[in-house]
């Protein structure tokens, strides 16, 4: 898959074009991502995607933003996956956000991406200030020569599949929901970073992901780990939050234990997939009562991929 990044998307024949955040990739984007490659084959375009970096609400309103759920690494690799043949990651700065509805069509879709075919929803709205439409899109479509599509909604068991919606499973510690509504488990990722060796002192050394933006979970978690370079995902338990029993976090940090693991990590990439829901982080009463807490995460771990591997 090739992928190009910047205000400036030129280069490539015609495309068969989707726009969006796809933050998640969940079933609603599979679906999306789906049609494009299907309709790219047939006539013999490119599958293109168009999103965009920062998220448009991250740029006007960083402050309240909803949480990430796919970092734009992962969220490549997912496309890549779903056999896209390229995204054109835009920076999302003042100058795109000011650009007007059929400017942004002429100048990005039609004289830069060169879309033959678009696929959008039809709550979809662009340009400034959300001014542009579905409608407008079959105006400009007529006018500009490229063919649209109207993708219609997902739905699982009466539920609009949405990003909005995993993030309010997550957060609720539905992880099954969210599983449900993305088609696969939840994964986050990160490189290791040093941290102050705390767990290791606790006789429970981590790993840990520093997150530059607010996690959509909090919690103990049991999860799976890849490691990169490796094809083994491995057992392990992990805390999400701001450590508030020792050395308080001013941001959330994702530590986590890999269960029968002594390699080193820092610097590595990690695939954390969470599993289950232990309990919410709590504050306790001194370094014992941590240690013994950590203890019974990783008791509690245990015995879930004990039943795994039973059942």
């Amino acid at each position: 898959m090739r992928v190009t990044h910047g205000s400036i998307a030129a280069g490539g024949g015609p495309q068969a074009l989707t726009i969006g955040n796809f933050d998640g990739v969940h079933r609603g984007h599979q679906a999306m991502l789906g049609r494009t490659v299907e309709r790219a084959r047939a006539l013999k375009l490119t599958s293109c995607v168009l999103t965009f970096e920062p998220h448009p609400r991250e740029f006007f309103s960083p402050a309240t933003a909803p949480a990430r759920l796919t970092r734009l690494r992962d969220k490549l690799e997912l496309m890549a996956a779903a056999g896209v043949g390229r995204v054109h990651v835009a920076r999302f700065d003042a100058r795109l956000a000011a650009l007007a509805a059929e400017r942004f069509i002429e100048e990005i879709v039609v004289l830069e991406l060169r879309a033959a075919w678009l696929l959008v929803g039809r709550d979809f709205r662009f340009g400034a200030k959300r001014g542009g439409d579905f409608a407008l899109l079959e105006q400009l479509g007529r006018r500009d020569g490229f063919e649209l599509e109207a993708m219609p909604e997902v739905a699982l068991q009466g539920e609009r599949v949405s990003s909005s919606g995993v993030r309010a499973a997550l957060a609720a510690g539905n992880l099954a929901a969210a599983e449900r509504l993305l088609g696969r488990p939840y994964v986050m990722s990160g490189r290791v970073a040093h941290g102050e060796k705390l767990g290791r002192e606790l006789g429970f050394p981590t790993a840990n992901l520093v997150l530059r933006r607010q996690p959509p979970l909090a919690g103990v978690f049991v999860v799976e780990c890849l490691i990169e370079g490796e094809g083994q995902w491995r057992a392990g338990v992990a805390s999400m939050g701001r450590r508030p029993t020792v050395n308080t976090t001013p941001t959330p940090l994702l530590e986590v234990h890999l269960l029968d693991y002594s390699g080193h990590l820092y610097q590595r990439h990690l695939q954390v997939r969470f599993l289950a829901r232990l309990r919410d982080e709590e504050k306790y009463d001194g370094v014992p009562a941590l240690r013994a807490a950590i203890a019974r995460d990783a008791a509690q771990a245990r015995d879930f991929f004990a039943k795994k591997t039973n059942a």
